[in-house]
């Protein structure tokens, strides 16, 4: 049977960062393909690689919209989110297409990436990171059927 991990990636998929500087500067950076893997975290205690790929597209300097498909054997999700930044705020929304599903954003910028919350359907924090052009993001949630999800990014082309 296959298990679908709708929301786990939803912080993931919300922002990627940039080292310390200009939260415009971040989403202008983010523009264009991304690439990568991770894994997933299961409530039983189980780890599950994933392959992911994101698509960006700085709309403004301080908006962002883009898409991330991840998926695995068992695991398929198609992410979307369109963030804002005001000054070293972030708010924005999200959704998981394939099953219908959306919530809301917010957090800060830290020194070295974001630090963000998020509501909905599924709610949790996330810490993202980057170091040159990979980035790291982490995601804790209270499932259900997954406790968190880790990923590693690199720009593509």
């Amino acid at each position: 049977m296959k298990r679908t991990c709708s929301a786990a990636l939803v912080g993931a998929v919300l922002t990627l960062a940039t080292p310390a500087g200009a939260l415009e500067g971040t989403f202008s950076a983010l523009d264009g393909a991304w690439s990568g893997t991770g894994s997933v975290r299961l409530t039983n205690g189980t780890t599950e690689r994933l392959r992911c790929r994101g698509y960006y597209n700085a709309k403004q300097s301080n908006s962002l919209g883009m898409a991330i498909n991840c998926s695995n054997a068992s695991f398929k999700i198609h992410m979307r989110a369109n963030l804002r930044s005001a000054g070293k705020g972030i708010t924005g929304t999200w959704e998981e297409r394939e099953f219908n599903q959306t919530g809301n954003v917010s957090g800060r910028q830290t020194g070295n990436g974001f630090s963000l919350t998020f509501s909905g359907a599924l709610a949790g924090s996330m810490s993202v990171t980057m170091t040159g052009s990979r980035q790291t993001v982490s995601i804790s949630t209270g499932g259900p059927g997954f406790t968190g999800v880790k990923l590693q990014f690199a720009k593509s082309g």
